[in-house]
């Protein structure tokens, strides 16, 4: 059951956020990665918090006007409970209040939960990158959401 809420990422989330990114990924994003996303201008981050911590997050680069899905990641004491679902959707509704026409992301073909949540969204497959990940190695498919 959701408790919590979405809100805009702020600097005192980082090592929350660091954390469920360590937990999440086989090549996580340093510390100092999400706080140079933080200063820049064209990134757009939110946190799902519950009972003041943060237990999932979801990351965009708005570029002119196309949104690109940087990660979504739910801590893995919480996963399975639409905590991914409300950060994609606080991704969604940021593009169309602010006039995207599309949202893009690359994601491992063989994450099947995540391809599942993006379809169930309306992302449609667009593409694949060969040999795009590593550890271990995967084709990167790509997605897109027209708005």
């Amino acid at each position: 059951m959701i408790k919590g809420r979405v809100r805009r990422m702020a600097e005192k989330d980082i090592d929350m956020v660091h954390e469920i990114e360590i937990l999440s990924f086989s090549v996580p994003w340093s510390r100092e990665s999400f706080e140079y996303e933080l200063k820049n201008e064209f990134a757009i981050y939110y946190v799902y918090e519950e009972d003041g911590r943060v237990w999932g997050f979801a990351g965009m680069h708005h570029i002119v006007d196309e949104g690109h899905i940087t990660n979504i990641a739910v801590h893995p004491q919480k996963r399975g409970q639409g905590i991914g679902k409300l950060l994609l959707s606080a991704l969604i509704s940021y593009a169309k209040e602010n006039g995207l026409v599309g949202l893009t992301l690359e994601v491992r073909s063989k994450n099947h939960v995540a391809i599942s949540l993006y379809k169930s969204f309306g992302f449609v497959q667009e593409g694949i990158r060969k040999n795009y990940y590593s550890n271990p190695p995967d084709d990167a498919i790509i997605m897109w959401l027209w708005l």
